[in-house]
């Protein structure tokens, strides 16, 4: 699938401009709503234009173009879209995510390892051109809190998101000083509607905060990475307290 742009005209560049990957739902599109009411103009990435858009149109600021992480030349369309609007980037944020267990295929792992390392690794490396030498400049890679201990149910994806976080750590050192680069390891955000009583209470149950915080504790994390000059190479827990238990 090509990437493909809608809506807003190319006329319409900034420096302050800012691409979250796999934004169109949940954590990633309060992200990107928060994003543009202060005042940044917001790329999300998706695979397929959401039907309620019809009649909901996303928040003033926010833009989506279409693209296919699945495959290297789905990613390698993407950037060639991004560079031909030639923006001037404040940040990338890698928030594409795919969830699957070690019962879901031969090829499980290659999936995760396209959406959460391969298109990360690709766009580091060839969008950072994109990032003025004179601003503030910042890539993010959501990982998750479970490559911290590992999983027995979920091999592929903690190896995958575990990669990702190395990859942070070596474009913080390949990229710095013009750009910071760090990790933010979300546990559990929000509980999906299909979860029933006891799944979220086993959840909860988790860590020492015991609590659902909701999205807006990714927004702070990343606010708070953007914001602070002096931090990269980093991840940032954001677990309630998992490791406590």
């Amino acid at each position: 699938m090509q990437a493909v742009s809608q809506g807003t005209s190319h006329s319409n560049r900034s420096d302050t401009t800012i691409v979250i990957t796999g934004g169109a739902q949940r954590v990633g599109l309060y992200c990107a709503e928060r994003l543009a009411a202060d005042g940044f103009q917001v790329l999300i990435t998706c695979r397929h234009l959401r039907d309620e858009w019809q009649q909901q149109p996303l928040a003033p600021g926010i833009e989506p173009m279409l693209a296919d992480f699945s495959t290297v030349e789905g990613i390698e369309q993407f950037i060639d879209e991004l560079k031909s609007r030639a923006p001037r980037l404040r940040a990338i944020i890698h928030n594409a995510s795919l969830w699957l267990d070690d019962s879901s295929g031969a090829d499980a792992l290659q999936q995760m390892f396209m959406v959460h390392m391969q298109a990360p690794y690709l766009i580091n490396q060839q969008c950072h051109e994109l990032f003025p030498a004179d601003a503030p400049a910042d890539i993010i890679h959501l990982t998750d809190d479970v490559t911290r201990k590992g999983s027995a149910k979920h091999v592929g994806y903690c190896a995958s998101k575990a990669g990702l976080e190395a990859l942070s750590r070596s474009f913080a050192a390949r990229l710095a000083p013009q750009i910071k680069v760090n990790a933010i390891a979300p546990a559990l955000i929000m509980f999906n509607p299909e979860d029933d009583a006891d799944y979220r209470r086993r959840a909860l149950a988790k860590s020492v905060l015991g609590m659902e915080p909701g999205p807006e504790v990714v927004y702070q994390s990343i606010r708070y990475l953007m914001d602070n000059p002096y931090i990269t190479g980093s991840c940032l827990p954001l677990n309630g307290g998992r490791h406590l238990k």
